[in-house]
């Protein structure tokens, strides 16, 4: 059969089938809308997923797919296959069926070193009984899950994992949902490509992850919604390959690059010479290829690749484990044919291991900069990932109970790049270390903060927290900076370097300890000098001088962002009167709960908060008691944002006004956000409300606003 023959079918076939009863006929130019909305998505995915060059906005993307949907709607008996609304399905499966592979997916064989890989060279020039230089195609060896697309007429028909390497799993629902994975392929080459005719029925190997970043982001959103987090990235999209409801893998960052393919039915002659000429067609097809992939000649170069990469891993955005070596030339492959389980023409050259097994000597808790306490497995050290590791985190103590860990267990660690080692998995004691048995403990969170001895709280349903606040050492370094940054205090030029100066130099030791630096003090700090010890000083003079919401935001208070210091300064009015009151008071300002509160009450109360906040005042820190004002909800819901700069009051005034008004004021702009009030000197602010058509306001129509909803 020739290849590509029968691949020439148009959207218009493939959208002729029979009307559903009782449906109307699709119109002509409907039909015209449906077939070009089809084929212009279909583009824009492989520019934006394929290429990383998209044409087009968002936005306007979203646009053409609304309407695709809108007109699929309208006529679902058109709805195909292919189109690319269907990539989620909706209906769970009740279980995965078996496929069995048309070529069976093999295993590779692995070498370590380069003597290794200088034995598997010699293998094949003997086999071929040739001395000539041997092209290799070089590409990373991506920690995730292998598998099998089938593609009949340009259409994917079937996705299916390795499994054993002649029978796997049917995934197609699931895979179907990626993005990476073309639905149709082009049935004539793409403008500006030669890529062969797709054959009649082509299968496609590639191998699917999740990318670093996707993994982090899918694990905080599961922290978010309750949802189960995974392990490890590769754990993470097997996991999600293996769910029955499609819904699911749609809602993770599943990508993939493909590796191979397989000419099912077609012209009997091959139509690429090399591995290398595959991997453009594929490319050109809309499939993803590795952009590390590379050809070489001779094993040297191999090592080279090899070794680059491995220095180039920990800045990837996705996992790997090694290189894949394989023979470029087609036909040599063919020559050099299989081994029982591998090809004779490949090799995966593995990179030092990023998993081993340790056991946990003792769990000690460190106190991090804003109080949070993390608990740290000590471990009998251990070679993992090029380094000796004897440290480990935990995270917190949900994920010891997640885990079942006690003291003295063996546990399976893992190390990816300069990332902190964590414990992934306990090993069940298979009873041949009968001292673990016996010396097991139980981890327990301690009562008191190692490193202040104030008490230890919970800080929602997962962390604790250190309520030693201000005199905490451990938070020490992040109360003085929170402090003195822009949305409290305010000091000028105290930016995080200088504050590490400072507290390393045993010159401050709290944030009341900022306003008593003398200018010699500071002078003869590293590249401070005379004029900037003046200004600095100056700075710290003007900063005393402040509001009451800023010194409340400045604290540091758990729980009490910029929104909740003005909502406590405008009931209360006064310090005095914040102070005299208890946790049940607190709870009648708006939109403080009885979490916020009992946080406010016990931070206020403590004994050595109290010290620091009467010596910031002994100091000279001071405001005007804020005006007390009924809290509104009039612009309930609503966003505003702040840009340049407003003539008639600041900032920090308009900002009050508003959230006194019940609106949220945000620092940028977006989709969400209802109105932009704009100063002479607004810049990219002004320009992201005019692109998204986000309504605009002078300062003379924002107070006219005021006027008109009473404020």
């Amino acid at each position: 059969m020739t290849v590509g023959s029968d691949s020439e079918q148009s959207e218009e076939e493939g959208l002729g089938q029979a009307p559903v009863r009782g449906l109307g006929p699709l119109p002509q130019q409907d039909l015209q809308e449906l077939t070009t909305l089809r084929q212009q998505i279909t583009h824009h995915d492989y520019l934006y997923h394929t290429l990383d060059a998209p044409e087009i906005p968002d936005v306007e993307y979203d646009r053409l797919f609304a309407r695709l949907e809108q007109l699929e709607a309208q006529y679902p008996q058109f709805v195909t296959l292919d189109s690319p609304t269907q990539r989620v399905g909706g209906t769970p499966l009740s279980g995965f069926a078996q496929v069995t592979h048309e070529v069976p997916m093999m295993s590779l064989a692995k070498v370590f070193d380069e003597a290794d890989l200088v034995d598997f060279e010699a293998r094949i020039k003997k086999r071929l009984d040739s001395a000539a230089p041997i092209a290799y195609s070089c590409e990373p060896k991506i920690d995730g899950v292998a598998v099998s697309l089938l593609y009949e007429e340009g259409v994917l028909v079937r996705a299916a994992t390795r499994g054993d390497g002649l029978s796997g799993e049917d995934i197609t629902h699931n895979v179907r949902t990626i993005r990476d994975v073309p639905l149709r392929l082009p049935a004539s080459a793409r403008a500006g490509t030669d890529a062969p005719a797709v054959p009649r029925r082509l299968e496609v190997r590639g191998e699917i992850y999740m990318s670093r970043s996707g993994f982090e982001a899918a694990n905080a959103q599961a922290a978010v919604t309750g949802g189960k987090t995974f392990v490890n990235p590769r754990n993470a999209a097997a996991g999600t390959l293996r769910q029955l409801d499609p819904r699911i893998a749609a809602s993770r960052p599943l990508r993939m690059f493909c590796y191979g393919a397989n000419i099912l039915e077609g012209d009997e002659t091959v139509p690429w010479p090399t591995l290398t000429a595959t991997f453009a067609s594929l490319q050109q097809w809309g499939f993803v290829v590795n952009p590390e992939l590379q050809a070489v000649t001779g094993v040297t170069q191999c090592l080279v690749f090899a070794q680059a990469l491995l220095a180039r891993r920990d800045g990837l955005d996705y996992e790997i484990d090694g290189a894949v070596i394989k023979v470029d030339r087609l036909q040599l492959q063919a020559e050099l044919g299989f081994n029982a389980r591998t090809p004779r023409w490949a090799m995966a050259y593995k990179f030092p291991a990023e998993e081993v097994a340790t056991e946990v000597r003792d769990v000690e808790f460190q106190v991090g900069r804003t109080g949070t306490i993390t608990p740290v497995a000590r471990l009998e050290p251990v070679f993992v990932g090029g380094v000796t590791v004897s440290n480990a985190t935990l995270h917190n103590m949900a994920e010891i109970a997640r885990l079942g860990l006690r003291i003295g267990d063996r546990v399976i660690i893992r190390r990816a790049g300069d990332v902190i080692p964590k414990v992934v998995k306990v090993i069940e004691n298979d009873g041949t270390n009968k001292e673990a048995l016996v010396t097991r403990s139980e981890i327990l969170m301690p009562a008191q903060c190692p490193a202040c001895g104030s008490a230890v709280e919970p800080d929602g349903d997962i962390l604790f927290r250190c309520s030693g606040g201000l005199v905490c050492p451990a938070q020490r370094k992040e109360a003085i900076r929170h402090f003195c940054a822009r949305g409290a205090l305010d000091v000028e030029g105290l930016g995080d370097k200088l504050v590490e100066q400072l507290v390393d130099g045993g010159l401050i030791h709290d944030v009341a300890d900022v306003f008593h630096l003398q200018h010699a003090q500071l002078a003869a700090l590293e590249r401070m000098g005379d004029k900037s010890a003046a200004k600095l000083m100056a700075a710290i003079d003007k900063a005393r001088s402040t509001t009451l919401p800023r010194f409340l935001f400045g604290l540091g208070i758990p729980e009490v962002g910029e929104a909740t210091a003005l909502a406590l300064a405008s009931h209360f009015g006064s310090l005095e009167a914040l102070l005299a009151a208890d946790a049940a008071t607190l709870e009648s300002v708006e939109d403080v709960g009885p979490i916020v509160a009992a946080r406010v009450a016990h931070f206020l109360q403590q004994a050595a908060n109290r010290d620091v906040i009467a010596r910031l005042r002994d100091a000279g820190v001071h405001w005007a008691d804020q005006a007390v004002v009924a809290q509104s909800d009039v612009l309930a819901g609503q966003i505003f944002v702040l840009t340049g700069t407003l003539e008639r009051m600041t900032r920090d005034d308009a900002k009050a006004r508003l959230q006194s008004l019940g609106a949220k004021v945000a620092g940028s702009v977006s989709k969400k956000t209802d109105w932009v009030i704009a100063g002479p000197g607004a810049g990219s602010k002004l320009d992201k409300a005019v692109e998204l058509e986000v309504s605009v306001m002078d300062e003379e129509a924002f107070l006219a606003f005021l006027a008109e909803h009473g404020k």
